[in-house]
């Protein structure tokens, strides 16, 4: 399967809205305190419209949505981003379409900013593991207030 990659437009939010729902129920993160309550999940071509943010999603030849990331600043701590929501369905995993995702995102933020965040659950062992290849280096304390308080593992990369 073949898969592009494009900045995100209003006819893909419910899509990518549903694949982020997908990911966390597998995970066992349709809970308070991560994603599944963020009340912008439905908006992200509104919520990553300025300047300092962007979102980018996959889709398959059929013009499915199977994947996203995004980028946006991290509030209340100057120079750093997030890494945000970066999902893909099972069907794209092990594709390389997560690290064209991710350098995609990287390539952005290097653009503007110093550092980029990260947080995600004890659970996504194997995202942890794609996240240090990628050369984010686990921390232990949370920086800003992302409002996803059950995300207990969070990395900081130097861009």
């Amino acid at each position: 399967m073949r898969y592009r990659i494009c900045e995100i437009e209003p006819k893909h939010n419910r899509a990518i809205e549903a694949v982020i729902r997908t990911c966390l129920v597998e995970y066992g993160a349709n809970h308070e305190g991560t994603a599944w309550v963020d009340p912008d999940l439905g908006r992200f071509s509104e919520v990553y419209a300025p300047e300092n943010s962007a979102y980018w999603v996959a889709v398959d030849e059929d013009d499915e949505v199977v994947g996203g990331v995004g980028v946006g600043p991290l509030a209340g701590v100057p120079g750093v981003c997030e890494l945000q929501k970066m999902y893909c369905l099972p069907c794209a995993r092990g594709t390389g379409l997560a690290h064209q995702l991710m350098n995609r995102a990287l390539a952005f933020a290097a653009s503007l900013y110093d550092s980029i965040y990260l947080e995600t659950l004890g659970n996504m062992t194997a995202a942890q593991r794609f996240y240090e290849k990628h050369g984010f280096v686990r921390i232990d304390e949370s920086l800003g207030n992302t409002g996803h308080n059950s995300c207990d593992v969070r990395y900081l990369r130097k861009l």
